[in-house]
């Protein structure tokens, strides 16, 4: 499929052909969803803690005798019934990743790509660099029309460039190996200069 391509100020420069094995699949929303599932769970902390009876600070002694209060029998006021007391089998560090073969997950990106690609939200642009002044780069971006924007550059990404969509409110840029399906759906526009095009080709094939 042949896309036009432009420069960020907004004038042409030409046209590119995308790969239809990477841009032009039929989205499927449970690839996409098995993913992007993948990518937060390996994400998540999993650091919650609750402590345990032998943990909570309480002294072991005998709380009332055994016999003749005519309530239950206690040994501690650490058991779980009491408040305050430790908690009966409850979350400790563990982490919440699973396995997604790599075949999957390329197939994954291959499908978030065809998927902005069939919305209309895909935009080829001739390359990312710039003087490295966010003033200027913000006020292209306003023309541009990208609110929520996501740039995939090359192999590396052009240094004065990030430094000036750093303070950029809605706009990230990322290197070809970052490239990622949470990111690219959760993202208005999607953006790739003509080096991330070649570099995802080489990289998905």
């Amino acid at each position: 499929m042949k896309i036009d391509v432009i420069k960020l100020d907004g004038g042409k420069a030409g046209s590119v052909d995308l790969d239809e094995a990477l841009f032009g699949l039929e989205p499927r929303a449970d690839i996409l969803h098995r993913v992007v599932r993948w990518q937060r769970n390996n994400a998540q902390a999993g650091t919650h803690k609750v402590k345990t009876r032998s943990e909570v600070s309480y002294s072991t002694k005998k709380i009332y005798r055994q016999k003749g209060t005519g309530g239950a029998r206690h040994g501690a006021r650490s058991a779980p019934i009491f408040r305050k007391g430790g908690i009966y089998k409850g979350p400790t560090p563990r982490s919440h990743g699973h396995e997604l073969t790599k075949k999957f997950r390329k197939l994954g990106l291959c499908h978030a790509l065809s998927a902005k690609a069939k919305a209309g939200e895909l935009v080829i642009i001739d390359e990312a660099a710039g003087e490295g002044k966010t003033a200027a780069l913000a006020k292209q971006v306003k023309n541009l029309g990208w609110k929520r924007a996501l740039i995939i550059d090359g192999a590396a990404v052009n240094e004065s460039f990030a430094q000036a969509a750093r303070n950029i409110e809605g706009l990230d840029i990322l290197p070809t190996m970052g490239a990622n399906v949470y990111d690219i759906l959760k993202r208005d526009t999607l953006v790739i200069t003509k080096a991330g095009i070649e570099a995802l080709e080489a990289r998905l094939k």
